[in-house]
């Protein structure tokens, strides 16, 4: 295999993990405010927690640049501002009152941070 093609196989993929990072920005927005009867049941808070630092694990195993590892946590962060708060005709799906808000957030990105860190720090630096 050329190197010009796993260059480009490389790219490819880290743009999928890009994509997959809005989508699952996009739905855990939607959902965030799930009920179950009566309880608010934020249940894609879970799925943050899992797949934001899954998604910088992979990403770093395709790169070792610094900002391409944490693309898709600044892409999923970025999503989730813009399209939580800037909603059609002043809706918001992330309003600044509400706790499952801050539990996205911090959920979405602490764990994702943490991952960065232990990432970044298993890659070799340059000399």
């Amino acid at each position: 295999m050329s190197v010009h093609y796993r260059k480009w196989v490389d790219h490819c993929t880290v743009a999928v993990l890009l994509f997959d990072a809005v989508l699952l920005a996009l739905l855990e927005l939607l959902f965030l405010p799930a009920y179950i009867g009566s309880v608010q049941f934020p249940v894609t808070v879970a799925l943050a927690v899992f797949t934001n630092p899954l998604l910088v694990a992979v990403a770093g195993r395709f790169s070792s640049n610094g900002l391409v590892t944490a693309a898709p946590l600044l892409v999923w962060f970025a999503t989730v501002v813009v399209f939580g708060t800037m909603g059609p005709g002043g809706d918001m799906l992330l309003p600044a009152e509400d706790w499952r808000s801050y539990l996205l957030i911090g959920g979405g990105t602490l764990p994702a941070a943490a991952m960065l860190g232990i990432v970044r720090g298993k890659q070799p630096r340059p000399r």
